[in-house]
């Protein structure tokens, strides 16, 4: 059993690392993030197990690497790039793709200024978040800040201004 896993980590992790190559490129390029998304995560998962077993398999020549400055600069290197990404300052809103960006702009404006995107004006707006069991103030507050005071999340807001 142990000669047959041991046999195919190698390929595994050949195999494995060009789905993960292609998909990373795609993802970078914003190419079928649908497609590649959920591909590149659990297939990065499913690659732990074979990498794992190419070490174990590998374990005396892996271990000879740390003897040599290559191996250690270049765990430094990676350890400080994932650092640079790690805590790069903000840019004040989350990052993600873009419609959530502009989900979180246009939570960030008031039913007033919504409103004509939606076809409604502000009365129509508020009357319907009403009927979703949100609390309007007569004071201008955000739609966000209007979730919040609800009870509700941006999710639960975005999905009544959605509604028919």
């Amino acid at each position: 059993m142990t000669s047959t896993l041991s046999r195919y980590a190698t390929p595994a992790i050949t195999g494995l690392f060009i789905v993960s190559l292609i998909s990373g490129i795609a993802l970078f390029f914003h190419i079928g993030n649908a497609v590649f998304h959920g591909m590149h995560e659990w297939l990065s998962m499913v690659l732990i197990l074979p990498f794992v077993l190419h070490l174990w398999k590998n374990w005396r020549s892996f271990a000879n690497y740390f003897k040599r400055l290559p191996m250690v600069a270049m765990l430094v290197a990676s350890l400080l790039a994932a650092l640079a990404f790690a805590f790069q300052p903000s840019s004040g809103g989350r990052s993600g793709p873009p419609q959530f960006a502009l989900a979180n702009t246009v939570l960030a404006h008031t039913p007033a200024d919504v409103a004509p995107a939606l076809g409604l004006d502000e009365a129509g707006l508020t009357s319907k978040l009403k009927a979703a069991g949100f609390a309007v103030a007569d004071k201008p507050a955000s739609l966000s800040e209007i979730a919040k005071v609800s009870g509700k999340t941006d999710m639960e807001l975005i999905a009544a201004l959605n509604a028919r």
